[in-house]
C-alpha cells in the first residue's frame, strides 16, 4: 500500500519538480502500492549530490546550513533477488529489513495464494542481506499479518516498519478497508518474536488524515517508517491530504512520542521544529521529503536522520539533524533499478548498524527494494555502498552510542577484553567470549571510553544456568546476564545447569549480551 492500489501508471516524472499527475485506474492485479511515480529530483554531482534542493527540503523547513559531502566507496549489488513471496506470489514491495545478532530480518508486501484477497504481511530471514531469505522450515516466506474480517484494515495491510525495544516487537503499518486502496489508517501491532503478532490500540489505527487539503489523491495516511532515538518514537509517514504535500499528495511528515503507540504526549514536526501535537491528526506543515515511498533511519556516527526514496536513477539518500532543521550532509545515491519501495537496513531500533571493521569512520548504508516492472514490482534485491571518512566517535557520548555491543582490549591484567555496554564496560577474562558476544573487535583500545564504569567481570567458570523458554544466562556478581547461545557458556567452560522458569526469572537481572546491537 505504499502506492493507491487501483490508480494506475504515472506520467513521465519531470526532474525539477516532483509533481505528478495520476492517470487511468489499473486492474485488480497491481499492488495497492503500484501507480504513483518515483520521487522527483536532479542527481548529480560528486557522490550523487542534488543540484539545487535536495530531495527532501521543503519550503517550510528552513535548511540554510552547508551540507558536507561525504566520501562514498564499497558499492555492492546482490546477485540477483535475494527474497521474494515465491512465484505464485504477484507483487513484492515496500521491505522493512532488521539487523540483529547476526541475523538481518525481513518483512514485505506480498499476496500468497492461501490467503485472503488483498495485501498481506510476509515475513523471511537470511544471514546476509544477499539472501536468499527464506521462512523457518524452508518456504520462500511465510504470512505473518494479514487483513482483520472487520475494522480499517479489512482488505489490506501492509507497508510494514518493524523496529524492536526492550524485548518487544513493534508492527507499524497501513491498512485500508476501501477496494479502491484509498482512505488509508497506520495500525500496531505487537510481538514478542516478529512472527507472531496481536493488534494493539483496540484494533484501531494510531494515526489518521489530517485532511488539511482534499486533493484528487484519496490515499490519506500510510507508508509508516519508525525510529527510536532517545526514548522517543519517531514516525514519518505519507499524508496526501497534509498541508504541505504537493499537488500530487507527495510529502513526508514527522510525529514523534514517548509512547510507541502514540496516545499520549505526541509532538508534530511544523516550521518552527516540534510542537504539541494535541492529537494524530493534528495539521501537517511540513514535509521533510518530496517523495511517496521514503524510509526513515537514524546514524549515530552521523549523529544524523537519514532518509531513503525512490528516483529513477536509484535510491537517494538525505540527511537532516535531529530536528529536522538543516542538512549536514550532502544527499547520497544508491545507484540500479529501482520500482518500488526502498527499505534500509537498520538495526532492531531503527539505526543504521555499525561496520564491524571501521565503526567510527565507515557508515555501511544498505536498501533492498523491489527492481522489476510488470504487473507489480517484483523480486526484491539489494543494493548499498559505504559512506567513508566519517568522524563518528568524536565525543564521548558519541562514542559510547557507536561502539556499543563492540569489544576493545582493556588494560587490565586480569580481563584482557572490554565489553562496550550500554555506556558501561563488562570485563571479559577470556578473549575468544568478547570476540563471541561482541558486535566488532577493536584493534585497540578507546581512549574516551577507557574510564566508563564497570558493570560487571565475566570470569571463566561462571555458572551457567537456563529454563524453559528462557534462554542461557551467566550468573555474574550475583546477577543474571543472558548470553543467549549455549555456544557462549560452553567457550567460556561455564557449566550450565537447567533450573526452573521461576527460578531464572527470580535473579536479578545484569542485563543482556546476547546481541549486544539488538
Amino acid at each position: 500500500m505504499r502506492k493507491p492500489r487501483h490508480w494506475g501508471t504515472v506520467a513521465s516524472v519531470a526532474v525539477a519538480s516532483a509533481a505528478v499527475l495520476l492517470v487511468a485506474a489499473c486492474g485488480d492485479a497491481q499492488s495497492q502500492a503500484e501507480g504513483w511515480p518515483s520521487a522527483a529530483g536532479l542527481i548529480g554531482g560528486a557522490n550523487g549530490a542534488a543540484n539545487g534542493n535536495e530531495p527532501g527540503t521543503t519550503s517550510s523547513t528552513a535548511a540554510t546550513s552547508v551540507a558536507t559531502p561525504l566520501a562514498t566507496g564499497h558499492a555492492r549489488t546482490s546477485p540477483g533477488v535475494v527474497g521474494s513471496g515465491g512465484p505464485a506470489a504477484p507483487y513484492d514491495y515496500a521491505p522493512t529489513v532488521m539487523k540483529a545478532g547476526g541475523q538481518y530480518r525481513m518483512w514485505w508486501c506480498s499476496q500468497l495464494p492461501a490467503a485472503r484477497p488483498g495485501d498481506q504481511i510476509l515475513y523471511a530471514e537470511s544471514a546476509s542481506a544477499n539472501g536468499p531469505f527464506a521462512a523457518p522450515g524452508g518456504a520462500p516466506a511465510i504470512q505473518v499479518y494479514g487483513n482483520s474480517p472487520v475494522g480499517f484494515d479489512s482488505l489490506h495491510t501492509c507497508d510494514p516498519s518493524v523496529i524492536a525495544v526492550n524485548g518487544t516487537y513493534y508492527l507499524y503499518y497501513t491498512g485500508t478497508s476501501d477496494a479502491a486502496g484509498a482512505h488509508n489508517a497506520i495500525g500496531l501491532a505487537t510481538s514478542t518474536d516478529g512472527v507472531n503478532w496481536t493488534r494493539a490500540n483496540d484494533s484501531q489505527p494510531i494515526v489518521t488524515a489530517a485532511g488539511d487539503v482534499i486533493r484528487k489523491n484519496g490515499y490519506g495516511v500510510g507508508q509508516p517508517s519508525v525510529v527510536f532515538l532517545n526514548d522517543w518514537y519517531y514516525l514519518m509517514f505519507t499524508d496526501t491530504t497534509g498541508e504541505a504535500a504537493d499537488a500530487s499528495g507527495a510529502g513526508q511528515f514527522v510525529l514523534r512520542s514517548p509512547d510507541p503507540a502514540f496516545g499520549y504526549d505526541v509532538e508534530a514536526l511544523g516550521p518552527n521544529g516540534y510542537g504539541p501535537g494535541a492529537y494524530t491528526a493534528a495539521p501537517r506543515l511540513t514535509s521533510v521529503a518530496d517523495a511517496n515511498s521514503a524510509d526513515l533511519t537514524w546514524s549515530d556516527a552521523l549523529n544524523a536522520f537519514a532518509i531513503a526514496q525512490d528516483t529513477s536513477a536509484g535510491t537517494v539518500v538525505t540527511f537532516w539533524d535531529v530536528n529536522f532543521g538543516y542538512h549536514p550532509y550532502q544527499s547520497v545515491l544508491i545507484p540500479g533499478p529501482e520500482q518500488e519501495g526502498p527499505g534500509i537496513v537498520r538495526q532492531a531500533d531503527g539505526h543504521i548498524p555499525a561496520d564491524t571493521g571501521d565503526p567510527c569512520g565507515t557508515v555501511p548504508l544498505d536498501v533492498v527494494r523491489a527492481t522489476s516492472a510488470g504487473a507489480g514490482p517484483l523480486g526484491l534485491e539489494h543494493f548499498g555502498l559505504d559512506l567513508e571518512g566519517v568522524h563518528g566517535c568524536q565525543t564521548t557520548t558519541q562514542a559510547i552510542k557507536v561502539l556499543n555491543g563492540f569489544a576493545m582490549p582493556s588494560g587490565s591484567p586480569s580481563y584482557p577484553a572490554d565489553l562496550i555496554v550500554n555506556g558501561r564496560l563488562v570485563q571479559v577474562e577470556r578473549r575468544s567470549v568478547a570476540e563471541a558476544l561482541a558486535e566488532g573487535m577493536l584493534d585497540k583500545p578507546v581512549a574516551l571510553l577507557a574510564k566508563l564504569p564497570v558493570a560487571t567481570q565475566l570470569d571463566v567458570g561462571a555458572a551457567a544456568v537456563t529454563a524453559p523458554g528462557r534462554p542461557v544466562g551467566l550468573l555474574l556478581t550475583g546477577q543474571l546476564w543472558t548470553v543467549g547461545r549455549e555456544s557462549v557458556a560452553t567457550d567460556d567452560s561455564s557449566p550450565l545447569t537447567t533450573i526452573t522458569a521461576a527460578q531464572w526469572d527470580a535473579y536479578p537481572r545484569g542485563g543482556d549480551l546476547s546481541g549486544l546491537r539488538y
